[in-house]
């Protein structure tokens, strides 16, 4: 389990977990959501925040929505405003997919079967995300500006090269269900509206148009 930023960096990271946990219940058994959830992670008020809302970490379908937490809407469920919201958070998101994509692409280790003890093959993983970072902020031919996903003069989403290495990413297994609070949902919300008013860009309805998301 990976926290990663807008700049492709891990800034938090969890190995180790037992393979039977669901991959969105793992994050139920780290560190970083007891503090989470106990109000320990010193987040930004949301009076730091635009439109004062909550300080969110964005999460893909896999994971519970919690009032830190943004996840998409079901598929099931979808207007035309949540559908803005699911495209302007996968958006987002897409740095957590290139940066999972590119380490799977350049240490070729993550692609099979580790063969060690569970202890070595989490220092391995450990090691690997602290080199991706050095390199990414240090290393000059580590990437290109065609190594990421990016957008074209239109905004639509042009496949990075890391892509081509044939490492695949697999989907997330969904966690167990669990209840959701009212303030949860009011969040997301929140965000929704932001994203269709005075948050909107002016290309997000094009991308609907196209059906690009």
């Amino acid at each position: 389990m990976a926290i990663v930023n807008s700049n492709y960096e891990f800034t938090y990271v969890d190995v180790g977990k037992n393979g039977r946990i669901s991959d969105g219940g793992v994050i139920e058994s780290t560190i970083f959501y007891e503090l989470l959830n106990q109000g320990k992670l010193h987040l930004p008020k949301n009076e730091d925040t635009v439109k004062k809302m909550n300080f969110v970490f964005l999460a893909d379908e896999a994971f519970s929505l919690n009032e830190n937490i943004l996840k998409p809407y079901s598929q099931r469920e979808l207007d035309y405003e949540k559908r803005i919201f699911n495209y302007r958070l996968s958006r987002a998101r897409n740095c957590v997919e290139n940066a999972f994509g590119l380490i799977a692409a350049r240490f070729r280790v993550l692609q099979s079967a580790i063969h060690l003890a569970p202890e070595k093959a989490t220092y391995i993983v450990l090691a690997i995300c602290i080199l991706h970072n050095f390199l990414r902020k240090r290393g000059g031919s580590y990437i290109s500006s065609s190594t990421f996903d990016r957008e074209d003069n239109d905004h639509i989403l042009q496949n990075g090269e890391w892509r081509d290495s044939n490492s695949q990413l697999h989907g997330l297994q969904p966690t167990r269900n669990a209840s959701v609070s009212m303030r949860a949902k009011m969040n997301r919300e929140q965000y929704k509206d932001f994203f269709n008013n005075e948050g909107s860009v002016e290309w997000q309805d094009n991308i609907l148009k196209l059906g690009r998301a």
